[in-house]
């Protein structure tokens, strides 16, 4: 990373979606600080974080240098990742079908392979009781899911033409492939991508990003953090 410019603050704590932004920014060479945002303690509702991110969801980001040289905050994943990919003009193309290529399976991400394979995560892992019909039903989508990807890769090297900020929002769900219930041999195509990424160094320093004092949340026994991520409900202002 140059130190030419300010850095960008980055709101993170290491889950599939802190290292979309992680990972974009290792490989878009962008200087950056990681600020932590401990999510099994509540962090994500301290009224800072909340006034870059009023879902009261990590990731976020301040860029100092935003446009016309001002600040600017920025929330949810994947409109950070268009952001940066339009403030370097990189890993996201400048022509419109281009873009849209892009812009599809992004979406595809955060509105499918994201928060089906989270809630995989939860069914199968964290659940204080195992619901079989749930756990079957979020592990088939993931299947159903792996099997989309699958098919796109088959005759591709990455998601839309060049690489992208596309794969890189798929690419750190992808890696908990077996937590998710899922045999990788079964999705050829998607394992050799994934291969080709995980073998990629800006990649690998984005997924193992850390902050300072992180310890790993036991989501299985840590009471505390089931609580704050899980019986989360509208709180008053």
């Amino acid at each position: 990373m140059t130190d030419a410019a300010a850095p960008i603050e980055l709101f993170y704590w290491p889950t599939p979606n802190g290292w979309k932004i992680t990972i974009a920014l290792e490989e878009l060479d962008l200087p950056y600080v990681l600020r932590a945002v401990n999510i099994g303690r509540g962090d994500q509702f301290k009224p800072d974080f909340l006034a870059i991110s009023p879902n009261n969801k990590m990731p976020a980001i301040v860029d100092p240098d935003g446009p016309g040289g001002a600040p600017i905050s920025v929330f949810e994943s994947g409109a950070i990742l268009q952001y940066l990919g339009r403030k370097t003009g990189r890993l996201y193309p400048a022509d419109e079908r281009g873009r849209v290529a892009v812009d599809e399976w992004l979406f595809w991400q955060m509105g499918g392979f994201g928060p089906m394979l989270g809630q995989t995560h939860h069914f199968r892992q964290y659940a204080p009781e195992k619901v079989p019909y749930a756990i079957d039903r979020y592990t088939n989508e993931t299947h159903r899911l792996y099997g989309v990807l699958n098919a796109r890769l088959k005759d591709r090297e990455f998601l839309a033409g060049d690489y992208s900020i596309a794969d890189i929002a798929v690419v750190g769900w992808a890696t908990l492939w077996e937590r998710q219930g899922q045999d990788i041999a079964e999705f050829p195509h998607v394992k050799r991508w994934l291969d080709t990424l995980l073998a990629r160094p800006a990649v690998r320093r984005g997924l193992d990003a850390k902050v300072d004092g992180e310890k790993p949340l036991d989501l299985s026994s840590d009471r505390e953090a089931q609580k704050v991520l899980f019986g989360q409900r509208a709180r008053a202002s």
